[in-house]
């Protein structure tokens, strides 16, 4: 068997890349399936009833166009790459988004093409409206503002606004930052889906929003216009300005409008204005004109008609689902807040706790300092009350010593008295024993006489004794016979040797008188200089006796009074002169 007349096997099924403006999908899609095969199974992927507003937008050269429904998907002039790349995304916008967007998932889809449109600058947006759209973006993606949890930074990852309104103004980032911030704390309360929608509602506003704009010229001259199509109608603007059109044709006012190769023809409903023309050069681009004027024609013509079962329907569910989220969302917002407010609670029963806590380590602190004062306190009393005692005991100590100081002094008085009393016996003593000295100078001088008379007689009478004796020698030796009797001059002789021997008696006995009475004197001249020392010696104890005591006193009262003592100054007195002077009379004698 030849292989040769075998055809090569096509394949039955085509990969297909479908991106979304939050996710990505690939489907593996059959060869014969039409354009409104892979829409539906994009539409039943998503979970969108809302149909009508999309499409799948594919580029094609250097414009894009939008997969035909009726026509077959590899019919058409999408890319032969594999997987073949699909954008689903809006063709058609509400002129109302709050009354026609029914499902929450159309809401959201509009809602990030819309920011994204207005990002990327094909929707002009001035700086005031660009930062509120960004706080209710920020709202819609955060939920409600926590200053706890949103700290400075937390959008410095997040593409907010436009970067003509970043360029516009010299604001660093935080600058802009602090600004959204301000507006979001504001949306306090707002669920995501309300807030993309409230976004969509000030987006809606915008001149360019909703417009699909193409460059056409309106004659032979090759007059440069743009004309844009939106959900009112047909707009003329010149090529320099998107905002304000020249001529508006809305879709109440269009009777028809016909296509001719490149030549557009917009009829009026007032027969009485003037037919518009205008051309456009390339065919895809007229193919694609005539699409958005048809679809969004349907689309005005519609919205003033009485919705269809299946809308009814989703409004109906859609309204039951707001209710049903909205009671949820109040629940939550309730059990958020009693959540909050436990959690409140609970810190300010913890702040509550750890501030008892601190009061009952204060207290615990200050009760061991009362205690440790109390104890030191106690002790100090005992020192205190020992040091009064031992003050008392001082004190009585003191008493006691002043007492016996007062009796000392009192004694040294008497003492002082009786020795004033000897003194004066002794200055007494001492004149009389002047007088005496001087009687018995006197009697010396005159023993003295007398003796040297005496002497002078006993020479005297020597000398006649040896004359009588060398005399009477011879008479004697001559005459050794007895004595015969004396006479009257034997008795004289007699006479005179007696008296001499009186005399001889007398100087003698005379001489140990004189001798007798010199020792008795030099004796009681001792024995008054010993007690005239010995009296000295007890007048300088006793001075300083009276000083000692004196200063002892002085220290008692002082202590007693709570002062220092000073130190004692005794001035001598002019009896303690006269003592010196008698004591100096006393040495001289």
């Amino acid at each position: 068997m030849s292989i040769l007349g075998l055809k090569k096997k096509q394949p039955k099924t085509f990969k297909v890349k479908v991106i979304t403006m939050d996710a990505e999908m690939e489907f593996s899609c059959e060869v014969k399936w039409k354009g409104k095969d892979l829409f539906d199974l994009v539409c039943r992927t998503v979970g969108l009833r809302e149909t009508w507003f999309f499409g799948l937008r594919y580029t094609v050269k250097d414009t894009y166009a939008w997969l035909k429904p009726e026509k077959r998907v590899l019919d058409q002039e999408v890319p032969k790459d594999s997987p073949i790349t699909f954008h689903f995304l809006a063709k058609f916008f509400p002129e109302k988004v709050e009354e026609e967007l029914v499902q929450e998932i159309t809401q959201h889809l509009f809602f990030l093409q819309v920011k994204k449109q207005i990002l990327d600058e094909e929707i002009f947006c001035s700086p005031e409206a660009s930062v509120l759209l960004a706080s209710y973006a920020v709202q819609a993606k955060y939920g409600d503002y926590d200053p706890n949890f949103h700290k400075p930074g937390f959008l410095a990852q997040d593409e907010l606004l436009p970067k003509r309104v970043l360029m516009q103004y010299q604001m660093t980032a935080d600058m802009w930052e602090e600004k959204i911030t301000a507006w979001y704390a504001e949306h306090r309360g707002i669920a995501r889906d309300e807030a993309e929608m409230d976004y969509l509602k000030i987006a809606q506003d915008l001149e360019m929003y909703g417009v699909s704009y193409f460059a056409i010229t309106q004659n032979k001259r090759d007059t440069d216009l743009l004309l844009g199509v939106d959900a009112q109608g047909l707009h003329i603007y010149s090529p320099n300005s998107k905002l304000n059109p020249n001529k508006s044709f809305p879709w109440s006012g269009i009777r028809n409008i016909s296509y001719s190769e490149k030549e557009f023809t917009i009829k009026p409903l007032d027969k009485k204005k003037d037919v518009f023309k205008f051309y456009s050069s390339q065919l895809r681009v007229n193919k694609l004109i005539l699409q958005l004027c048809i679809g969004n024609h349907d689309l005005f013509m519609r919205r003033r008609k009485v919705d269809s079962i299946e809308v009814q329907q989703m409004k109906a569910q859609a309204k039951e689902e707001k209710a049903r989220k909205k009671v949820e969302r109040q629940i939550l917002a309730r059990e958020k807040q009693m959540r909050e407010e436990a959690e409140r609670a609970k810190e300010e029963m913890e702040r509550r706790l750890f501030q008892l806590q601190d009061e009952a380590r204060l207290a615990n602190e200050a009760l061991l300092r009362s205690e440790e004062t109390a104890d030191l306190l106690a002790e100090k009393a005992q020192i205190a009350e020992e040091e009064a005692k031992l003050l008392a005991h001082k004190a009585a100590e003191a008493e006691q010593e002043r007492q016996r100081l007062e009796v000392t002094a009192m004694k040294t008085k008497e003492e002082k008295r009786l020795m004033e009393q000897k003194m004066r016996e002794a200055e007494q003593l001492a004149v009389k024993l002047v007088e005496q000295s001087e009687r018995r100078s006197k009697e010396a001088d005159h023993l003295k006489q007398d003796l040297t008379e005496a002497k002078d007689a006993e020479r005297r009478a020597k000398q006649k004794l040896l004359e009588i004796t060398k005399t009477t020698y011879p008479l004697i030796a001559a005459y050794s016979t007895p004595p015969a009797p004396p006479e009257a001059g034997d008795f004289a002789y007699e006479s005179a040797s007696v008296r001499l021997d009186f005399k001889d008696s007398d100087m003698k006995r005379l001489s140990m008188e004189i001798e007798r009475e010199r020792l008795e004197y030099m004796e009681k001249s001792k024995h008054l200089q010993d007690q005239l020392k010995e009296l000295k010696s007890e007048i300088e104890s006793l001075k300083l006796e009276e000083q000692q005591q004196q200063a002892s006193l002085y220290s008692l009262r002082s202590e007693a009074r709570g002062f220092a003592p000073e130190p004692l100054y005794i001035p001598h007195s002019n009896r303690n002169s006269a003592y010196m002077s008698q004591m100096a009379f006393f040495e001289e004698v």
